[in-house]
Formats: structure tokens, C-alpha cells, sequence
């Protein structure tokens, strides 16, 4: 079980200054450090409507926290999301595992499918990590996904290599389920968090089946 309230998992927040590409609004946004710093480019900030504005739109976060560019987008995003890569000037470091994944558009159609996912009722937010912790992507909410984070770093630690799945189940009840994947011959963890209305089983049901859908993106 995760304590997501304990003082370990309380990251710090660095600040961001948004612009909308739209309409020009602007607002200085707070997002986890940790994801910028593990970043080997640039991250990619979705920002919903109503987080700034009433457009939804992407911004390019460098590793000093300073915005490099907007993107419009055609869809709507429902929460906050991070991943790596983006922009133009993005340098590719094609012999890091996060990088050489990130820049295929194999990970573009894996974002869409995690995103597809959460429903904000049953399932609350989804992500791919590398082993080790390192976040890809991510719409888990931010207790969360430093909990998981940390949880993905000790495992690697202990060298736990030989597990496919893991449950955790928080003290509200919520549920994290999560399996180990081979993407062109490097593996990764899938999460969803679930609300505390779904049971393990049919969390497990949810997660082969994206599992499935994941490895039918590769063929």
C-alpha cells in the first residue's frame, strides 16, 4: 500500500509563466520539478481549458523551467499531462531509452490510447514509465504519480526485475495497477489509477486489455 500523504512523497513545484497561443491570457502554473529535471529534452505540458483559459493547449517546458514554445490543439484535454519531448528544437539523444522511445510516433498513438482511458469516474489518470522510474507520460494526479515514482525507484534499487504486475491499493481506496511491456525490446511499466469504486479484478481487465491494444500498435 501507498501513503500518498506521507511527508517523503511532497515534492517540490517549480513555476511556469503561460501564455495562451490563442486568446494571449496568461498565468504562472505550478508543476512537479521532478519531471522537468528527469527530462532528456524538452516536456511537453498539456494544459486543459479552464487551467488558464478557455482553450486547452500545449506548452514546451525546458529544463530551466522556461516555456519554448505553444502549441494549439484540436481536442480537449480533461486534466494536466506531461511527457516527454516536443517542440522543433527538440535534440533527440537517440541512445537514451526515454528519448529513442518518445521520438518514434509509436509514442504519439500510445499517448492517445492512454488518454483514451481515463473517463474521470473509473479511471483517473494513466502513464508509461521507464523502469526505474522516469515518466514518459502522465495525467495521474501529483501525490500519485510522485508516489509511483518513488515506488518504480526502489523496485529498481532491489533489482525486483523478475515482476510483470503490481497492485497497490490507497488508504482512500483508490487503486494503482500496472504491467511490466516490452516496447521494440525495451521494457516499460503501463499504469492506470482507478477510483475507489473498481475492484482489483476488473482493474486487472482494464489493464491487459490496454496491454493488448499496446502491443497491436507495434505490429
Amino acid at each position: 500500500m501507498i501513503d500518498t500523504n506521507n511527508s517523503d512523497s511532497q515534492e517540490i513545484f517549480e513555476t511556469i509563466h503561460v501564455i495562451c497561443p490563442t486568446c494571449k491570457a496568461k498565468k504562472d502554473l505550478k508543476i512537479p520539478s521532478k519531471i522537468i529535471n528527469q527530462a532528456k529534452q524538452l516536456t511537453t505540458v498539456s494544459i486543459p481549458s479552464g487551467a488558464v483559459c478557455e482553450h486547452g493547449f500545449q506548452a514546451f517546458v525546458d529544463k530551466n523551467f522556461s516555456v519554448r514554445g505553444y502549441q494549439k490543439v484540436d481536442f480537449e484535454f480533461y486534466k494536466m499531462e506531461f511527457y516527454e519531448g516536443g517542440g522543433e528544437d527538440t535534440e533527440i539523444e537517440t541512445d537514451d531509452t526515454t528519448s529513442s522511445l518518445s521520438a518514434k510516433p509509436l509514442f504519439k498513438e500510445i499517448i492517445k490510447l492512454l488518454r483514451s482511458y481515463v473517463d474521470d469516474k473509473e479511471i483517473l489518470g494513466s502513464g508509461i514509465f521507464t523502469t526505474d522510474g522516469t515518466v514518459l507520460y502522465s495525467s495521474l494526479p501529483s501525490n500519485t504519480l510522485f508516489s509511483i515514482i518513488k515506488e518504480f525507484e526502489v523496485r529498481s534499487e532491489k533489482k525486483l526485475s523478475s515482476l510483470k504486475k503490481m497492485y497497490l491499493e490507497l488508504e482512500n481506496n483508490q487503486k494503482i495497477c500496472s504491467n511490466y511491456i516490452m516496447i521494440q525490446e525495451i521494457r516499460f511499466a503501463i499504469v492506470l489509477f482507478f477510483s475507489q469504486i473498481v475492484k482489483l479484478g476488473m482493474g486487472n481487465l482494464y489493464l491487459n486489455d490496454l496491454v493488448k491494444k499496446i502491443k497491436k500498435l507495434e505490429s
